[in-house]
């Protein structure tokens, strides 16, 4: 496993839209008997209520959304490029089905019982503050939904405080 350290949120200076957008994250959510991780490239992070947040977009169907539902924490955890083919690995099969942490051959590990994928370089620590259903009445562009929604799997918004960051 990794050395981590805790560092102030005016230490850690990251391109939102490259750490999201183009190097992806992973969103990992569970407790210390069992987690998921799902890759995810929609998000952002801002402050809101007073708070440092990141904002993250999970489809309903996604088996990861039903451990952040449940225990109302997850970590953001950002991997070199190196591991760009687990990545696409972690986002293409269910941990429903099978122990796709295993079979990526990546690591999880927990930081005030959160837990966390060890691959990451930079870790958020995060707490839900609000959720929010995306629904096709919210649409102002009506090609939206025909574009992203085919099948109707919605995503929700979470917005979640950033409770600790974690570099190596």
């Amino acid at each position: 496993m990794h050395a981590f350290q805790k560092v102030d949120f005016d230490q850690f200076e990251v391109n939102p839209f490259d750490k999201i957008g183009k190097d992806w994250m992973l969103v990992t959510a569970g407790n210390e008997e069992k987690a998921n991780t799902m890759t995810a490239s929609w998000g952002g992070m801002g402050v809101m209520w007073g708070k440092n947040v990141v904002f993250v977009f999970i489809r309903d169907s996604r088996f990861t959304k039903e451990f952040i539902d449940r225990e109302g924490r997850f970590s953001l955890s950002f991997p070199s490029e190196e591991y760009r083919k687990e990545m696409k690995f972690l986002g293409t099969v269910s941990g429903r089905d099978e122990d796709k942490i295993k079979e990526a051959g990546v690591h999880v590990a927990y930081h005030d019982g959160v837990p966390y994928i060890d691959e990451g370089k930079e870790i958020l620590l995060c707490r839900v503050m609000s959720e929010t259903p995306i629904t096709k009445d919210e649409f102002k562009d009506e090609k939206i939904d025909a574009a992203w929604y085919a099948d109707q799997d919605y995503h929700k918004m979470y917005i979640a405080e950033i409770t600790d960051i974690l570099v190596r």
